[in-house]
């Protein structure tokens, strides 16, 4: 019996690890420390949500985890300021002046 949960305990862990998109939540810091390393991949973030925008072609909102704060590209209703929300999504560059980047995340997947 205690082997067979050892053995239910590996699998879990294995399965947990193997899964591409993940059950854990990448820190918006690590993103926006080294935003090349996360470009085009499939990340989930959690956190707040500090701020709406929906301007005629640009609909999304800021969500700041306790690392940093990102802005989400979206089709879908915004969420209210202030509530935790759970985004998945793809990095992207939104764009560069300088030194300065605007790092995004893309709701849903590439294509």
């Amino acid at each position: 019996m205690k082997r067979l949960a050892i053995i239910v305990s590996l699998l879990a862990i294995i399965f947990l690890l193997s899964c591409d998109k993940g059950f854990f939540s990448t820190p918006i810091g690590s993103i926006l420390k080294n935003p090349r390393d996360y470009e085009g991949r499939i990340v989930k973030i959690s956190g707040v949500v500090t701020e709406n925008l929906n301007i005629f072609i640009i609909k999304g909102f800021k969500i700041k985890d306790k690392t940093g704060e990102i802005f989400v590209i979206t089709e879908r209703i915004l969420p209210k300021v202030g509530t935790e929300a759970t985004v998945q999504g793809y990095v992207k560059e939104g764009f560069s002046i300088g030194n300065d980047q605007f790092i995004v995340i893309m709701e849903g997947s590439p294509g």
